[in-house]
């Protein structure tokens, strides 16, 4: 017996989002209509055969990023524009900080979501609904923090990428060279992390305003913001 007996295809591919075939990378095909999955699929392995002929992965990479906008691009989260502060001095000129909603953390300072002690991936992913109802808690990363000792847990996307480079999302390395070459004035040594998958009332109406203050309070003139 397997453990998917007389499977439909709605049903085999909305198992990849938090389902029988979990995979963070491919949840987007729950969002894909029986049709168009199906096509993104045929033209996936249409794409791999041709892969294994010219060695080029590349349009492998670009059919999946489609696929992605595709699904997550219709949205209830509409906004006409929104505010817009003119830097009052040069970026060679300016403190330059950095919040991402990566999940990141330093080793030993883990944030124990739930009271939970070593939190795993795969558990955080288990508990996704869990994590959008409760309010997001801010991290703080040493802007000179040695990749070793960086950690990351989060259960809305594939972290496989930020652990091989965290550039991927975290930019501290290219902030930081913005700052030696003088592009930037000076990055802020503390950059700032949290589960994006949360709570957004809270992290709107709430959290979100608490942590303006305190960069603020940093002497922060502007910021990074990276999403995931």
């Amino acid at each position: 017996m397997t453990d998917h007996p007389s499977e439909s295809f709605d049903q085999f591919k909305n198992s990849f989002s938090y389902g029988s075939r979990t995979d963070l990378n491919f949840k987007f095909l729950k969002g894909l209509t029986e049709e168009d999955a199906a096509d993104f699929l045929q033209q996936m392995l249409w794409k791999l055969g041709d892969a294994f002929d010219s060695g080029d992965f590349d349009p492998i990479r670009e059919h999946v990023i489609k696929g992605q906008i595709k699904a997550y691009g219709p949205t209830k989260w509409r906004y006409e524009d929104g505010p817009f502060t003119p830097l009052s001095k040069p970026l060679s000129d300016t403190k330059v900080g950095l919040l991402t909603s990566t999940g990141h953390f330093v080793e030993g300072e883990d944030p124990r979501p739930f009271g939970l002690e070593a939190m795993t991936q795969e558990e955080a992913a288990d508990r996704i609904n869990d994590f959008l109802k409760t309010p997001p808690q801010l991290t703080v990363l040493p802007s000179d923090i040695p990749p070793e000792r960086l950690r990351v847990r989060h259960g809305g996307y594939d972290i496989r990428g930020v652990q091989h480079d965290r550039n991927v999302a975290l930019p501290i390395d290219r902030l930081r060279e913005l700052d030696k070459d003088g592009v930037i004035g000076r990055f802020h040594e503390e950059a700032y992390s949290f589960v994006g998958a949360c709570a957004q009332t809270p992290l709107i109406k709430k959290v979100g305003p608490q942590w303006v203050e305190t960069i603020k309070a940093a002497g922060i003139e502007a910021m990074i913001l990276v999403p995931v």
